[in-house]
């Protein structure tokens, strides 16, 4: 999560992420392990479908507020 610690470029949002990946616009992307299964299977299915690295995170408030939003988050991608 550093490169989005940093002030990387990213989408924030289930949708905005599986978006995102089927575009081949990402090149990271970070679940929450806290995240609901579904979802959180969703995102990893969708990263390694399109061959992009995905990097768990144990908690969907942290990876928001690294994002800079002030909800908890399920998925983020760092955007290429």
């Amino acid at each position: 999560m550093e490169a989005l610690k940093t002030g990387g470029r990213c989408v924030v949002g289930t949708k905005q992420v599986i978006r995102a990946l089927k575009a081949g616009e990402l090149s990271k992307v970070y679940a929450a392990t806290d995240a609901d299964t579904f979802i959180y299977q969703q995102v990893v299915r969708a990263a390694e479908a399109a061959g992009v690295p995905c990097v768990r995170v144990p908690s969907m408030k942290e990876l928001g507020m690294v994002c800079g939003v002030q909800v908890p988050a399920a998925a983020a991608g760092l955007l290429k």
